[in-house]
């Protein structure tokens, strides 16, 4: 019965909505550190990853740039031009590099060549994004964008004329597809999933996102259509404490019962873009003693097997992220998938739940009520 069910599920799943799928490669991380690259990388890159959430001008870091993994294809003009880009729900803005970039970090990344479309358009608007290693400038176009099979016309999105330094040479991935809120996109341009829901493309308002935790297939986007296969334990929706980002209030994160963090509530944002658990440097080094390892987060793979949960209490429900979704094995080494950030303290507390979260679930980011929805793997 349960076989049937599932299989029914799947029939159901295949009529609904638009896939991309996502493609899970190696960590720049991990590339760096085959080519003994990474301790030097990381002295000329330093990082601040708080620098998305707080800009001082249009910011959209690259959220834990070096273990990024999950990467789709879409494709730009007529005829078409391909593109891998990360679907990040973290910003809000489409860009790829162009052919009037000479930075090398363009030079072995494809490139867009209006001159090669019929259907682009070319204004004078500049677009400025700093992101926490470096940064990229150019130019807003427009054009038809293609994602899997839906073609959204008139496109605003930035063609690269600069990319300074290296970081974006490093990168497996050509630009970035934001999935967030109009009000923070940079240079006013209407995002991509806006314009879909505007030309009526997609069936419902909404768009949600699987990523798988070991396999390199299976991941993807599901843009207009929740799939039911990933929903039989349901859903738990949680309403948006802001819309900029998919920003949700949390009221504490526990460890064997005890409230370890948060624990007079604090602001998260579920975001594709971060590949790691980012919170506040207090935060971050508490669960470092709490949990045993050492101040950058290594721990011996024998004692990560032992770990508890972490357990996530958000609109008056339990979110548990056991031991095997935080700790990240890699060529032998175990450490933990957290990240410290510091943040401006009239801010508040924010924490950013990344890709370790968003393994052990299914989130349903829903534009027609403004909630985000969570269903256990």
């Amino acid at each position: 019965m349960k076989l049937l069910l599932l299989l029914s599920l799947v029939a159901l799943a295949q009529g609904l909505g638009t896939r991309v799928s996502l493609r899970k490669m190696k960590s720049l991380r991990e590339r760096l550190r085959e080519q003994g690259l990474l301790e030097s990388f990381l002295e000329q890159h330093p990082y601040d990853l708080a620098a998305k959430y707080f800009p001082g001008i249009a910011v959209e870091a690259l959220q834990n740039y070096m273990d990024d993994e999950y990467f789709g294809t879409i494709s730009i003009g007529t005829p078409a031009q391909e593109f891998t880009v990360v679907f990040d729900t973290g910003s809000s803005n489409l860009w790829v590099p162009s052919v009037f970039c000479s930075s090398p970090a363009c030079r072995n990344h494809n490139r867009f060549n209006p001159a090669y479309s019929s259907t682009f358009l070319s204004t004078n608007d500049t677009l400025f994004i700093a992101y926490g290693t470096g940064s990229m400038s150019g130019v807003l176009g427009y054009d038809t964008v293609n994602v899997a099979g839906i073609n959204v016309r008139n496109q605003a999105f930035g063609l690269a004329e600069t990319e300074p330094g290296d970081f974006f040479y490093y990168t497996p991935f050509d630009g970035i597809l934001g999935l967030a809120f109009p009000s923070i996109a940079s240079s006013g341009a209407t995002p991509v999933f806006d314009n879909m829901m505007r030309e009526n493309l997609v069936d419902r308002d909404l768009f949600s996102v699987y990523l798988s935790r070991d396999s390199q297939a299976g991941s993807f986007v599901l843009f207009g259509a929740i799939d039911p296969y990933y929903t039989t334990t349901g859903i738990s929706w949680i309403p948006l404490s802001a819309e900029t980002y998919w920003q949700i209030t949390m009221d504490s994160v526990s460890i064997n019962g005890v409230p370890t963090a948060c624990s007079s509530g604090c602001q998260a944002i579920v975001d594709t873009g971060t590949s790691l658990l980012a919170m506040p440097v207090p935060a971050f080094q508490l669960f470092m003693d709490a949990l045993g390892a050492s101040s950058n987060g290594e721990i011996s793979c024998e004692a990560a097997s032992k770990l508890p949960d972490l357990v996530f209490h958000i609109h008056g429900r339990e979110f548990p992220l056991p031991a095997r979704a935080y700790v990240i094995r890699s060529g032998g080494f175990c450490s933990l998938g957290f990240q410290g950030m510091n943040t401006p303290t009239e801010e508040g507390e924010l924490w950013i739940l990344g890709d370790v979260f968003i393994r052990e679930y299914y989130v349903v980011f829903n534009r027609a009520n403004n909630k985000v929805g969570l269903s256990r793997l």
